[in-house]
């Protein structure tokens, strides 16, 4: 995105990764108190330019519901990565994590955990340059995982690598990730996900096939 700072050596996040902390950022801007969730640390990865707000996909009225479900989603998974925390599981892997920035937000859980990011090596590339430009840092508990899903890349074998142990117990969050994936690669990845040991937790999100949907809901 022409709105997006980006280094040559590294690619650009995608679109929709950084719409999503776009609209992470305007829900504290827009909706009333008190907020699902507060996060205005993927708007300063994202770092638009000025007039992002104008932007039609920006638009407060028209943007509430995509808004709402986004900030939904994101304050389950977090609620339920702290509880599963508080019950010892000790490993948080996200699959397609773009501007996350749970790890940032929360450092009194995420601390306490080994996260594994997991993203296409482009876009990867330039957030991890862009926490260290911040100051962020990129501690010893968060692992950024580069996997592209659907070049093959073998995302379980570079997960071990990281150091996840799939010996001990994991929540695996994917959200907005599969309406991006072909059939093969959704059932591969869930396949993988199944056979983690005993007492692991998955969390992800899907889109309906059109036909399901309301059909006010449809256009968006």
């Amino acid at each position: 995105m022409a709105d997006v700072m980006r280094d040559e050596r590294t690619a650009a996040p995608d679109s929709t990764a950084v719409r999503v902390a776009l609209w992470r950022a305007l829900h504290v801007e827009v909706d009333p108190p008190p907020h699902v969730l507060e996060d205005e640390i993927g708007l300063r990865l994202a770092a638009p330019a000025d007039g992002w707000r104008r932007r039609p996909d920006m638009d407060p009225h028209f943007t509430s519901q995509f808004r709402a479900s986004i900030v939904a989603r994101a304050r389950f998974i977090e609620d339920l990565v702290a509880e599963r925390a508080g019950q010892g599981v000790a490993q948080y892997v996200i699959l397609g994590a773009g501007l996350d920035t749970f790890a940032q937000r929360r450092p009194e859980i995420a601390s306490r955990l080994r996260i594994f990011e997991v993203d296409r090596p482009g876009p990867q590339a330039w957030k991890r340059q862009r926490l260290i430009e911040l100051g962020y840092g990129i501690p010893e508990w968060l692992r950024l995982v580069p996997v592209d899903f659907e070049a093959g890349d073998a995302w379980w074998q570079w997960l071990t690598a990281a150091g996840f142990d799939a010996g001990q117990r994991a929540v695996v969050a994917s959200t907005g990730v599969t309406m991006y994936l072909t059939k093969d690669v959704i059932a591969a990845t869930l396949r993988q996900i199944a056979a983690l040991v005993s007492g692991s937790t998955l969390a992800m999100t899907f889109v309906l096939p059109l036909e399901l949907v309301e059909p006010e809901e449809r256009p968006g």
